[in-house]
């Protein structure tokens, strides 16, 4: 890994791509997509800790937590091996919640640095391999557990799949897990609306692939009325976050190099505009210290742009 370097020496930079007016509202004239660093083999899950001014992102085949000091500007190995961790957040106590293939669980990082596993069973079978996790302000954990950690041996260990690939919610107080989604084909990247009221879910095995917009009950413990949001057409959009405006900053890439990079969605699922990189992203997040800046973690490289908005808080 090495210090940034801009990709462009142009304002506006031409790899931000407006395809709606409404896109310009977003994005700043004055900045251009910056690479972080680069050296990882597949990097996702990148989660922002504005108190100590880093940001966690695993390499997943690579079976590490690497984090990159936005003071010094440089990348060190924070945890190795990881489980083959793959997305990751914060709790609203500010701990580190990962999804981890190779342990096939979710679990809690202490501000101590000792580990909690929150859930590795579902009635008495296994979890798949939990992918990508949000925080809702409640407390409560939702994940998705597709198998893509346990088909081969890259990711993960080749293993037998004991359920079905659901979307999970934890409760807080009683630790109960629940399935919350079971008729998603592929569930990967997931986050909520500002409000709550709607959770998004990539849904990966689909073709065309989709995003899935569902309604959260009242009390904030199940869902309904499953809906396409929009279809991905060729591409493949992986973990995306939510900002204060409810537009959809999605990880996107395959296919041609046009694909790869972010794609920008309005909260009724219209392309506002994406941002070009020469890697496929898989997963970005906000952060700095006032949730402008967009981390893009993309393949073997961490990007990152100042945008014209903020990430929602806990996203």
């Amino acid at each position: 890994m090495y210090a940034a370097a801009n990709l462009s020496s142009r304002y506006p930079d031409p790899a931000i791509i407006a395809l709606d007016p409404r896109f310009h509202e977003l994005v700043l004239p004055l900045a251009v997509i910056e690479k972080l660093g680069t050296g990882a083999r597949w990097a996702e899950g990148p989660v922002w800790f504005g108190d100590g001014r880093y940001l966690l992102f695993s390499d997943v085949p690579n079976d590490r937590i690497l984090r990159w000091d936005e003071i010094t500007g440089q990348t060190q190995v924070y945890r190795g091996p990881s489980n083959n961790a793959n997305g990751n957040t914060r709790d609203r106590q500010g701990r580190l919640i990962t999804c981890e293939h190779l342990g096939r669980r979710l679990t809690r990082t202490e501000h101590d640095g000792s580990i909690t596993v929150l859930a590795d069973r579902y009635r008495g079978k296994r979890l798949n391999s939990p992918n990508d996790v949000v925080v809702r302000s409640d407390g409560s954990v939702w994940f998705t557990d597709p198998p893509f950690g346990i088909v081969g041996y890259y990711q993960g260990e080749k293993a037998e799949q004991e359920l079905p690939a659901h979307v999970y919610r934890l409760d807080p107080d009683s630790g109960e897990l629940a399935v919350v989604a079971d008729s998603v084909n592929g569930p990967n990247g997931l986050a909520f609306s500002p409000d709550e009221s709607r959770l998004y879910v990539v849904e990966s095995r689909a073709r065309p692939r989709n995003i899935l917009a569902f309604d959260v009950s009242a009390d904030g413990k199940s869902l309904r009325g499953q809906r396409v949001l929009f279809d991905a057409g060729e591409g493949t959009p992986d973990g995306f976050r939510v900002d204060v405006h409810g537009n959809l900053w999605c990880g996107w890439g395959m296919g041609t190099p046009e694909l790869d990079g972010v794609r920008v969605f309005s909260p009724e699922g219209e392309l506002l505009g994406r941002i070009a990189l020469p890697e496929r992203c898989a997963n970005v997040c906000f952060g700095g210290k006032h949730r402008n800046r967009l981390f893009m973690a993309s393949c073997t490289s961490i990007y990152s742009l100042y945008v014209n908005t903020q990430g929602i808080a806990g996203g």
